[in-house]
């Protein structure tokens, strides 16, 4: 495929997923409980919507649908920047713990210290969100550090879902001691959801995430020269640390706030990164990148409509088995298609 024809391919890509990011927008703001009209919603964009429908709207359905597009975008950087910097096609929030130790952080916030956590809101966004932080960061730095040790990749993901099944452990010990009020916002909490992010919250939430999606961007020469090894990269004049710094911060706020808010929500850091790679035929980060972004943005947005449609016949599915759906067969296909490519 010559350069041409791959620019067009990427464009043609880019259009078409804008189109179903809008599409799928729109339709998750009419699809609910109560049907609301086209011309409302796209009333509501300028802010010229009907006083029956804007509590619906601007309350409940316009945060939940800004929350899927945030996360998607959040969940799939994070996974993308760690598949890239642990070479490894296998690497994501997720499967290396680093969800887990955004769960512990949480687990010690709202089972451990539940009259900090209910003494007011501000002081219970900051302090999820910044408990989910440290457990995500502490993890990651674990894992970074026995990466830099033990260069068998394979080994680095054994021990990042050991890491991932003691804080399971010590979460389970938190569960057993915490109060029945604390224990059940848990419990609700892992189930994962996009809805139980308030108007309010999303005034720390959007703006981390926006923050963590920049350092993202900025990593991207980063990453296409990390893909040379790197011992390559140095030769090149990269500077490894500070790259791999900025991969760090961006990874940690990432997912440690969309897990604050979200729950530990699977599959999607893992599957669309390869997902942006089987569409759009490219290794250049420039590209995979917000293609990584966009089709994150879609599926969180796919799975809160097929969610909200399934609850008006039957009952509101948490967001954690609908993404488990999704991305286990796209993840069993790479594994089978590297296993053919030996």
């Amino acid at each position: 495929m010559n350069r041409t024809t791959q620019h067009i391919l990427h464009v043609s890509l880019f259009v078409i997923l804008g189109v179903m990011f809008v599409a799928l927008a729109i339709v998750d703001m009419l699809v609910g409980p109560e049907a609301i009209p086209v011309g409302e919603v796209v009333a509501s964009l300028w802010g010229d919507v009907s006083a029956e429908y804007a509590t619906i709207i601007y309350k409940i359905r316009m945060p939940k649908v800004i929350v899927a597009i945030i996360s998607g975008m959040a969940l799939s950087a994070s996974g993308l920047l760690m598949q890239t910097l642990f070479r490894n096609p296998l690497a994501g929030p997720y499967v290396l713990g680093i969800n887990s130790g955004a769960s512990l952080g949480v687990a010690l916030f709202t089972l451990a210290m539940p009259m900090v956590a209910a003494r007011t809101p501000w002081l219970y966004d900051i302090g999820l969100t910044g408990m989910a932080w440290i457990g995500s960061a502490a993890i990651l730095l674990m894992v970074m550090v026995l990466s830099r040790r033990i260069r068998n990749i394979s080994v680095i993901l054994i021990l990042g879902m050991m890491l991932g099944s003691a804080i399971s452990a010590v979460v389970g010990i938190l569960q057993y001691m915490g109060t029945e009020e604390s224990l059940k916002a848990f419990v609700v909490w892992t189930m994962g959801s996009l809805s139980n992010v308030t108007t309010d919250q999303l005034y720390l939430f959007v703006p981390v995430v926006m923050v963590g999606l920049v350092l993202a961007m900025v990593a991207v020469k980063s990453l296409n020269m990390l893909l040379l090894g790197e011992s390559n990269a140095r030769t090149l004049g990269l500077r490894v640390g500070i790259s791999r710094t900025i991969i760090f911060l961006s990874t940690t706020l990432l997912a440690g706030t969309v897990t604050a808010y979200c729950g530990p929500i699977g599959f999607v850091g893992l599957a669309m990164p390869h997902l942006a790679r089987m569409t759009f035929r490219t290794a250049d980060h420039r590209v995979l990148m917000p293609a990584a972004m966009l089709w994150g943005a879609v599926a969180m947005l796919g799975c809160c409509l097929l969610s909200d449609v399934i609850a008006r016949y039957s009952v509101m599915l948490p967001v954690n088995t609908i993404t488990a759906l999704m991305g286990v067969p796209i993840i069993i296909f790479v594994v089978l298609r590297n296993r053919n490519r030996q």
